[in-house]
């Protein structure tokens, strides 16, 4: 866990995330300036219910749906562009809310514009970042870990505030952090059975200069190491080989790397012949 963004050094990180209902209308990835704006107020007084104190910080709210493989990429790139828009606006700091929208359907800068290609999935976040006083921001960040997975539910107000503004049709919304959405991701990708993908992008995020094995069987060995997963791509013996288990070994290949880089996560396929020690194939060049 030690690469997490430190809730003890400017800012502390979370996400509004908003469940949208099965065949509800697509809506905005974005909203404008003005209309970002028009959720201030609805925001504020949310964050201020579920966090006393934080009126105290500096909020900044990016108005725009992310996937949440988005904001669970290696260096935070969504969450840290908005902390330094955030800690860059001008005036005093301490008790603004600060809404960033698009204008002529750009935001401020290319990290807080959603990716095109992560459109279309049930969960939508708003990613949120606390800036001020160092004690302070560290005391809302032990609250916000401790409860806002039990207790971090959207008002109906600000839900109804969102869902009219974004166009589209809530089952739910609720506040998290990043660790939550962590945990909630892990969950979800064990259910689908991708655990063991899983665990190369957590070594990613978390512990960028570990190393990590995916050796699951059913699933494509792979190596997690200094910020590239390298995947054995076994040479095929066409004499002995089975079309079928081919077809699905390169599905799984493909299945992978396609997680991979939705989370940003650079993966390459390293030949293999059946002669050759494939773990050992993939170590040594990235020594």
């Amino acid at each position: 866990m030690a690469e997490m963004p430190s809730k003890s050094a400017l800012h502390c990180l979370g996400a509004l995330a908003l469940e949208l209902t099965a065949d509800g209308p697509t809506g905005l990835t974005q909203l404008e300036r003005g209309d970002a704006d028009g959720l201030s107020e609805a925001l504020g007084d949310d964050l201020r219910r579920l966090l006393p104190g934080v009126e105290m910080l500096d909020a900044g709210i990016a108005c725009a749906l992310f996937d949440p493989a988005e904001l669970l990429r290696p260096g935070w790139p969504v969450h840290a562009a908005l902390a330094e828009l955030v800690t860059a606006a001008p005036g005093r700091g301490g008790g603004r809310m600060i809404t960033l929208g698009a204008d002529a359907q750009r935001m401020p800068v290319d990290a807080l514009q959603p990716d095109p290609r992560l459109v279309g999935g049930s969960m939508r976040l708003l990613p949120l970042a606390l800036v001020g006083d160092p004690e302070r921001v560290q005391a809302i960040g032990q609250k916000m870990e401790a409860s806002l997975m039990d207790t971090g539910m959207a008002s109906a107000q600000l839900a109804l505030d969102c869902q009219a503004a974004f166009g589209v049709q809530l089952e739910h919304a609720r506040w998290m952090t990043l660790h939550d959405l962590c945990a909630l991701t892990a969950m979800q990708y064990e259910h689908a059975g991708l655990a063991g993908a899983w665990r190369l992008i957590e070594a990613a995020l978390l512990a960028p200069r570990s190393e990590e094995w995916l050796r699951e069987d059913g699933e494509p060995l792979a190596l997690y190491r200094r910020g590239v997963v390298r995947i054995a791509q076994h040479e095929v013996n066409a004499v002995d080989a089975d079309p079928s288990q081919q077809r699905l070994d390169v599905m799984r290949v493909r299945q992978l790397q396609a997680v991979l880089a939705a989370h940003g996560i650079d993966s390459e396929r390293v030949a293999v012949s059946a002669m050759q020690d494939a773990e050992a194939v993939l170590r040594p060049s990235m020594q």
